[in-house]
């Protein structure tokens, strides 16, 4: 086992199945299966980074928690303001393969449904 692994078992999310019947979800047949799968790993990635700042603030003792509860939210809003940063889109842009400028990332991109719902 890797000693710097945070995990017990050791995975590659680029080795996952593709689904042998691609008609089963229309979303698979919009989105490139390998981009998928670059975007799951930036976004693991990112995960994996929020949770490595967090422990490491508290093993300095620069972060108290009282509770896993509160290490959560904590997670969840560092996650939240991430994504909703021109930085931190831009990183899973560059991540999948996409060089865009800061200034040109849609924050607030509108949804398009083809159906109404």
């Amino acid at each position: 086992m890797n000693d710097t692994a945070l995990t017990t078992i050791n995975f590659d999310l680029a080795n996952e199945p593709l689904p042998s019947d691609p008609g089963a979800n229309p979303f698979k047949l919009v989105v490139d299966p390998v981009m998928r799968v670059r975007l799951r790993r930036a976004l693991f990635d990112m995960i994996e980074s929020h949770d490595q700042e967090l422990a490491r603030y508290v093993s300095e003792g620069s972060l108290a928690l009282e509770s896993y509860k509160e290490y959560i939210e904590l997670f969840a809003h560092s996650l939240k303001q991430t994504m909703s940063s021109s930085e931190g889109v831009a990183y899973l842009l560059q991540a999948c393969g996409f060089e865009v400028k800061k200034e040109e990332i849609n924050l607030q991109p509108e949804t398009r449904w083809k159906v109404q719902r």
